[in-house]
């Protein structure tokens, strides 16, 4: 027990220390990525009051320095307040929105568990299109209309905050009764922040893993792109509207984003997850060998992606994904079979069924004929 506490805090130091090294790279890439966005709308006017592209970046480093997800989406909303006078964040799971936190309204909470209406109108729009979307306050949800009233302009704006093409949460903005709605940079914080859940999902994930995780991520983190397409778990899994089901002890506000569990299904749904659970059978140390080995195929598929991006997207169609990507893929193989290959969880071929599930989206055949089944 002595030597694998002792193991714990080596491979912590060294985690800590890779993270220290490559943080200021990789906010200073981010930074870099986001900014690219910025010339083809620089041509838009902002409001004087928005303070400019050197008060934008000072926003973006503001939300860079969040460390946990809720610290990352309140900086969102400071930040977005200095481009809208009124700026609120619903929450979507399953395909119904609900508030968390608001700024211009009177009370930061005012918004909190509100539901909104996702069948028309704007929001509905930019849901399902997960584009920004302009409207008018008359094609919002009456009865958030009735509770805060509308912009003096009546113009609003909806933001889809999109992580590995699904839409987390929606950013409501409006001009308020002072007209301030700057979209441009509106649209960049919003990517900006889509960025960073990104990476401290990938930290907190190589934090677990160790230092073979760490340097993984370390490459992936650092070529993170401003919007990927992947697979992704429901980052606000753990939000709990007081009207659908019991208060509990507040949240994250976006939960793990890379780890898939029995907690997505919310409070309550212990016990049914359990009874469902692929290791119950299994010692707790098998159960978790198991779940370490899933979530390192993860991350490695993961950063193929991030890396390959147009060779998945032209194998998916030519149906020769294993052509086009065979030395990342068995060079990440090697990597999984290092650490997991001699283990309980060698018999689960995680990193295998990772590259069907994530790189051929379940379909072996897009991964063509060299494939090895």
């Amino acid at each position: 027990m002595a030597e694998s506490k002792k193991l714990q805090q080596i491979v912590e130091r060294a985690v800590a220390q890779v993270l220290d090294r490559q943080l200021p790279k990789l906010q200073a890439e981010l930074v870099e990525r986001v900014m690219e966005e910025l010339p083809a709308s620089a041509s838009v006017p902002a409001p004087a009051a928005a303070g400019g592209t050197g008060s934008l970046v000072q926003a973006i480093a503001s939300i860079h320095a969040g460390t946990t997800q809720k610290e990352i989406l309140r900086a969102l909303l400071d930040a977005g307040s200095a481009s809208a006078a009124r700026v609120a964040l619903f929450v979507v799971k399953t395909g119904a929105a609900t508030g968390w936190q608001s700024r211009g309204f009177g009370d930061d909470d005012a918004v909190k568990d509100l539901p909104l209406d996702m069948s028309s109108g704007p929001a509905a729009h930019a849901f399902q299109n997960r584009v920004v979307t302009p409207g008018n306050i008359a094609e919002m949800d009456g009865r958030f209309v009735e509770r805060f009233g509308g912009p003096s302009n009546e113009q609003i704006l909806v933001l889809p905050l999109v992580l590995k093409d699904k839409v987390a949460a929606l950013l409501y903005a409006d001009g308020g009764s002072t007209g301030l709605l700057d979209a441009p940079s509106l649209e960049v914080l919003v990517i900006a922040t889509s960025a960073w859940l990104e990476v401290t999902s990938l930290r907190k994930q190589a934090q677990r893993e160790g230092p073979e995780a760490a340097t993984a991520v370390e490459r992936a983190a650092v070529a993170v792109p401003v919007q990927t397409v992947s697979t992704f778990a429901d980052p606000f899994a753990a939000h709990t509207p007081r009207h659908t089901e019991p208060k509990a002890p507040e949240p994250e506000p976006a939960a793990e984003v890379v780890e898939v569990s029995a907690q997505a299904a919310g409070a309550g749904a212990s016990a049914p997850a359990a009874a469902t659970d692929p290791f119950a059978g299994l010692s707790a140390e098998d159960a978790d060998t198991h779940r370490k080995a899933q979530r390192f195929a993860r991350l490695l598929v993961d950063e193929i992606k991030l890396y390959n991006q147009a060779k998945v997207a032209e194998g998916r169609r030519s149906k020769d994904l294993y052509d086009r990507l065979k030395d990342d893929i068995e060079k990440s193989r090697s990597s999984y079979q290092k650490r997991y290959g001699n283990t309980i969880a060698a018999s689960g071929d995680y990193f295998q069924k990772e590259v069907v599930r994530s790189l051929a989206e379940e379909d072996a055949s897009l991964m063509g004929a060299n494939f090895r089944k």
